[in-house]
C-alpha cells in the first residue's frame, strides 16, 4: 500500500511539474507564427500549370514583363490558358511562340495589364464599359479594354474569365479562354453593341472608288479620331428612314464628316477650349469641311452632339461616342453653334425679321427664284465688332440699313478660300451690290486687310476658312460699310 501511494504521489508531482513547464513554455512564444506571404502574380504564374505558355511569353517579350509583374503595381493581368495561346498562334499563322516578334508579342501581353486592381465585382457593378490596357497606340496612348459582365465577363468581345479573382500581392488575376489581340478602332466600333448602325453604315457607305469602304478605310494607319453616333443616335437622325434607302454617296459624306484625321484625346479638346478642325469630308472646291468644338459644358461638337464615351482607344486612333449624328454643316450652323457669332446670329434673325436670313443661308442648292444661292463666302464680324459699331452709331442700326449691313458681308456663288485670295488687291461683290477690297497680306496680326465702301482701311480679316458644305466663313475684327 505505501508503495502504491507512494507511486501516485510521484506520478502527481509529474503532472504538475508538465503543466507547469508547458505553461512556462507558452510564456515564453507569444508571439504568433507569421502568416504564410501572398504569392506575387508572376509566382502564382509560376505555380499554375495551364499558364506555362503566359510564362514563357513574358520572358520572351521585350523589356523582360516579368521583372516588370514583379513590381509593386497594382496591376490587373488577364491570364491566357496555354490553349488560348495555341488558339492565337495558329490564327495568326505562328507555328510557336518563337516566330511571334517581340515587339508584338511585347504589345500583345501589355493589351492584358491594367495598372489597378480590378475584381469582378466591380466590372459586373457597371455592367460594360472600357478600362486601359498598358499596350499603347501610335500616338502613344494606352489602348482601351471593353469589358461587358452582364453575363459572366467578356473583354473585347474575345476572351471570357474562366477563374476570377486570384489575388496576389501586388494585385489579381483572371484568368482567360482567349488571347485578346489588338484592337484598331474598326475592331472597337464592331465589338460594342452601341455601334452596329454606325458598323452597318460604314459598310453600305460608297467607296473612295478604288475599291475601299469606310471599314478597309478606317483599318488604316490613321491616326483617325471617330465621333461615334450610338444607334439611338442613328434612329433619331434617320426618323423612320431605312439605312438602306439613303443615298450611299450622300452617307459617304456624313460618315466622313465625323472622322478627324489625327489623334485627338478629350484632354487635348479641354485644354484647348474651343475650336476649328477639320473632318475628312469634302464640301465645295474639295476643301475639307469644318467642326466647331467647345469644352464649356462637357464636349460638344458644332453645337449640336455631345461626347458621352471619350477616349476609346484603339491601335490607330480614338473613338468618341456622342449621342447625335452630326450633319453637313451649313454657314448658319457655325453662326449658331459658336459664341464668337451670337450679336451676328441675332441681327440675322430678331433684328431683321423681314428678311429670311437663316433660311437664305441654310441653302444648299441653286436656281433660287430670289438669285440668291450658294456657294457662300460670309465676312462674319465678331460680337466684339458688332459693340462697337453700335457704340459708334448710339445704338443699333434701323432693320432696313442693318439688313443692307448684312448682305454687304455676304458674296454668293463662290466659295472664296484664304488660298483664294492669294497676294494683293481682291474685290468682292457682295449681295447687297457694293464691292469691298481684300489687300493681301494684311497689317499686323490680320491675315487681310478690307476697304470698305465707307472707305475704312481698319478693318482686318483675324481667321479664315470656317468650310461649310455650302460656303466659308471669314472673321472679320470690324463690321464693313456699303457706304
Amino acid at each position: 500500500m505505501k508503495t502504491l501511494t507512494a507511486l501516485k504521489k510521484i506520478t502527481a508531482l509529474a503532472l504538475v511539474l508538465l503543466v507547469t513547464l508547458s505553461c512556462s513554455s507558452d510564456d515564453d512564444n507569444t508571439t504568433p507564427s507569421p502568416a504564410p506571404q501572398a504569392k506575387s502574380i508572376v509566382e502564382i504564374a509560376l505555380e499554375t500549370p495551364e499558364l506555362s505558355t503566359l510564362v514563357q511569353a513574358l520572358v520572351r517579350a521585350d523589356g523582360n514583363l516579368v521583372d516588370v509583374l514583379e513590381g509593386d503595381g497594382p496591376f490587373t493581368v488577364l491570364a491566357p490558358t496555354n490553349a488560348a495561346f495555341t488558339a492565337f498562334l495558329n490564327a495568326n499563322g505562328f507555328a510557336s511562340l518563337e516566330d511571334v516578334p517581340t515587339d508584338v508579342l511585347s504589345q500583345v501581353l501589355l493589351n492584358h495589364v491594367i495598372m489597378a486592381d480590378v475584381k469582378a465585382a466591380d466590372l459586373q457593378a457597371q455592367g460594360t464599359g472600357y478600362a486601359s490596357g498598358s499596350a499603347t497606340s501610335a500616338a502613344g496612348l494606352n489602348i482601351s479594354l471593353y469589358f461587358d459582365a452582364t453575363n459572366g465577363v467578356r473583354f473585347n468581345n474575345t476572351a471570357t474569365v474562366t477563374t476570377a479573382d486570384v489575388n496576389a500581392s501586388n494585385g489579381t488575376i483572371h484568368i482567360i479562354n482567349a488571347v485578346i489581340g489588338l484592337p484598331d478602332i474598326v475592331d472597337h466600333a464592331i465589338m460594342n453593341d452601341s455601334f452596329s448602325s454606325l458598323v452597318t453604315a460604314l459598310g453600305a457607305a460608297d467607296d473612295d472608288g478604288m475599291g475601299n469602304n469606310l471599314v478597309s478605310t478606317l483599318r488604316g494607319a490613321g491616326p483617325f479620331t471617330v465621333l461615334a453616333p450610338n444607334n439611338d443616335a442613328f434612329e433619331t437622325f434617320l426618323d423612320g428612314t431605312p439605312l438602306g434607302s439613303v443615298d450611299t454617296a450622300a452617307l459617304r459624306v456624313l460618315l466622313l464628316n465625323h472622322v478627324i484625321g489625327a489623334a485627338i484625346n478629350a484632354d487635348f479638346l479641354i485644354d484647348a477650349g474651343s475650336g476649328y478642325t477639320f473632318t475628312s469630308a469634302m464640301g465645295p472646291n474639295d476643301n475639307n469641311i469644318s467642326i466647331y468644338y467647345d469644352t464649356t459644358d462637357g464636349v460638344t461638337f458644332n453645337g449640336i452632339s455631345s461626347v458621352f464615351q471619350a477616349d476609346v482607344v484603339g491601335t490607330n486612333g480614338i473613338i468618341h461616342a456622342v449621342d447625335t449624328v452630326i450633319d453637313i454643316p451649313t454657314v448658319v450652323t457655325f453662326a449658331v453653334a459658336d459664341p464668337l457669332f451670337d450679336t451676328l446670329q441675332a441681327a440675322l434673325t430678331d433684328l431683321t425679321p423681314g428678311t429670311d436670313f437663316a433660311e437664305i443661308l441654310s441653302r444648299t442648292t441653286g436656281s433660287n427664284a430670289d438669285g440668291i444661292n450658294p456657294n457662300y463666302t460670309v465676312f462674319a464680324p465678331t460680337n466684339d465688332a458688332f459693340d462697337a459699331l453700335i457704340e459708334d452709331l448710339g445704338g443699333v442700326p434701323a432693320e432696313p440699313t442693318l439688313t443692307a449691313v448684312l448682305l454687304y458681308h455676304v458674296a454668293s456663288e463662290a466659295n472664296i478660300t484664304s488660298g483664294d485670295l492669294m497676294t494683293g488687291a481682291n474685290p468682292v461683290t457682295s449681295l447687297q451690290g457694293g464691292v469691298f477690297t481684300l489687300n493681301v497680306p494684311g497689317t499686323g496680326d490680320n491675315i487681310a486687310d478690307i476697304t470698305d465702301g465707307s472707305g475704312a482701311t481698319d478693318i482686318g480679316v483675324v481667321a479664315v476658312d470656317v468650310q461649310a458644305g455650302n460656303g466659308v466663313i471669314h472673321v472679320l475684327n470690324k463690321v464693313m460699310l456699303p457706304n
